[in-house]
């Protein structure tokens, strides 16, 4: 063997072993990225998840707005990348309690019952204004102290919570999107599917509350997403007496 081919064979060889553990190393990484994604969302392989679908409130028969739809879509996809399953059921369906299986609510308390019960008893700071009848504090949020207006179609609010039962460290979590409008519901399914990797960091398995703000949706829809606030100790705590101190409204 002359030297020429055996530089050839010694390049093919080197390519090889820089190719296997270019390999080895991005998928080591995919698998890291997957665990912490698992873990935040609660989602081992093959666990059982439970999607909770509200029914829109200006429809005669029980049905699901469309930007409802889209945020069941999105959690959808997080939740097949997880390697889980689903379980669809609607707001009056849901079994009671939670921790058994990861749960993902969608809709404010107007639309949705399971969402009033797990505000009432996992978030007493909370407040949301749920009068049918027009005026500036229709769909209003009050946390803690503080009270927040939308001006639909501008300004528009949505809480995204992860909640667990500290007692119990095995329970899964309960996902909340929160919303003043189905459009806002959607802005806070793809807010978690576009930053769990930024969540997960910050908070990792613990319980959050953070309060979005949609900026303009009649023009850019629910892409537009601003954090407002980290509201947990003021969502967990009870509501001060005297009422809300500031209303922040849109502008």
């Amino acid at each position: 063997m002359n030297d020429d081919v055996r530089n050839i064979l010694l390049g093919v060889v080197a390519a090889g072993i820089s190719a296997a553990l270019g390999w080895l190393a991005r998928t080591t990484l995919w698998r890291r990225k997957l665990r912490r994604k698992q873990r935040f969302l609660g989602l081992p392989e093959n666990a059982e998840s439970l999607l909770v679908v509200n029914r829109d409130p200006a429809a005669s028969e029980p049905a699901v707005h469309r930007f409802d739809v889209f945020a069941l879509l999105e959690l959808s996809a997080l939740i097949k990348d997880c390697g889980a399953h689903i379980q669809l059921v609607t707001q009056d369906m849901a079994p009671p309690g939670f921790g058994e299986r990861t749960e993902f609510c969608v809709g404010g308390p107007a639309s949705n019952r399971r969402m009033t019960a797990h505000m009432s008893a996992l978030l007493p700071g909370v407040r949301v204004n749920v009068d049918p009848e027009p005026g500036p504090d229709r769909g209003a949020f009050q946390i803690g102290a503080e009270r927040y207006r939308m001006e639909p179609g501008r300004v528009e609010y949505v809480l995204l919570a992860r909640l667990t039962d500290e007692q119990n460290p095995k329970a899964r979590p309960v996902f909340l999107f929160c919303g003043q409008r189905a459009i806002t519901n959607q802005a806070a399914t793809r807010y978690l599917a576009r930053h769990h990797e930024r969540l997960s960091r910050k908070y990792g398995t613990g319980s959050f509350v953070l309060l979005l703000k949609v900026v303009n949706s009649q023009a850019y829809g629910p892409d537009v997403v601003e954090l407002v606030a980290d509201v947990t100790r003021a969502a967990q705590a009870p509501l001060p007496a005297q009422g809300p101190r500031t209303s922040h409204r849109a502008s």
